[in-house]
Order: C-alpha cells, then sequence, then structure tokens
C-alpha cells in the first residue's frame, strides 16, 4: 500500500475466462476474415494493433462507455479517415502527418462523442503503417478498420451475452 490507496479488487474468474474467451474469438474471427479475402496475416496487416487495445475494452470492460458500439465503429472509422488524410495530405512529413493525425482523430473522436481509445492508434498506423497499409489509400477505412470493427462487435455482443451476469452493449447509439 503507497500513499494510503490500496490496489482495486481482482475481477470475478468467471468474468477473467469471459473477457479470454471473447478476445480469443474476436481476434480469431478478423484473422479468419483476412484469410477468406485471401490476404496474408503478415503482408496485409489485416490485423491492426489497435484491435488488441478494442479486445481489452469490449471483452475485458465491456460495460465501459468506451466500449459501446458507437464509440467503437465510430472511433476507429473517423480515425482511419483522419489518419490516412494526414498521411496523403503529409507524405513527407511523417512526424506532423503521424502527429496531426492522432490528435485530430481525438478531437473528431470527441465532437462526434465517438471516443475509443484504441482509435489514436488506429489513426497513428494509417500514417506509420507501411507500403501494405498505404497502398490501400481510404479502403483501409473500410478493410481492414471498419469489418475488423464489425467483426469484434458481433462477437462481444454474442460472448458478452452468454453469460447470466454480463450483459453488452449498454446502449447501441
Amino acid at each position: 500500500m503507497r500513499g494510503g490507496k490500496r490496489c482495486p479488487p481482482r475481477a470475478p474468474v468467471s468474468e477473467m475466462i469471459w473477457s479470454v474467451i471473447g478476445a480469443f474469438f474476436g481476434i480469431a474471427g478478423i484473422y479468419f476474415i483476412g484469410h477468406l479475402q485471401g490476404l496474408h496475416l503478415q503482408d496485409s496487416l489485416f490485423l491492426i494493433g489497435s484491435f488488441g487495445a478494442s479486445a481489452v475494452l469490449l471483452y475485458g470492460i465491456p460495460l465501459s462507455p468506451f466500449a459501446q458500439p458507437r464509440n467503437l465503429l465510430g472511433g476507429h472509422l473517423f480515425s482511419a479517415v483522419v489518419g490516412v488524410s494526414f498521411y496523403l495530405l503529409l507524405p513527407e512529413q511523417p512526424m506532423f502527418a503521424a502527429a496531426l493525425a492522432v490528435s485530430i482523430a481525438i478531437g473528431v473522436m470527441h465532437y462526434t462523442r465517438t471516443l475509443h481509445p484504441p482509435g489514436g492508434a488506429t489513426a497513428l498506423i494509417a500514417v506509420v503503417g507501411g507500403d501494405s497499409i498505404h497502398q490501400l489509400g481510404y479502403w483501409y477505412t473500410l478493410t481492414p478498420v471498419f469489418l475488423g470493427a464489425l467483426v469484434m462487435l458481433v462477437v462481444a455482443v454474442l460472448v458478452n451475452n452468454l453469460s447470466a451476469n454480463r450483459h453488452y452493449p449498454e446502449y447501441w447509439y
């Protein structure tokens, strides 16, 4: 105990198990969809890193405002559009493009009430993700971003409602 504060209590084991199950099927679902499209995971980056952070929210703390469908889909989609836009506007200035993409994406998510912390990473990936991402241009916003987030949402609705003690979402819009 430091400074008089205690660690928050550990989640019940059943919650941990449902979180693990949800994350497994969410990420596996995105991987599967990527292979259906004929993409090779290591080449296409279909499984972008920000989906890992979304998995923590959707399956680990599904009642969080940041984990709700509006935030998940809107946060990723708006951030992807912002990220691609700044990459295209400033391809020779990656430092400025990256900084602007993340900061403006946060502003857009705030304004649209779709704040989803992994969206910052989605915007950043659009700028620094490499040739396989850059070649997608605005298609990056649809696949992998929107399609991947949609797969995770479907899994979240299914898995988080299998337990009598969990429900998802708190609200849709």
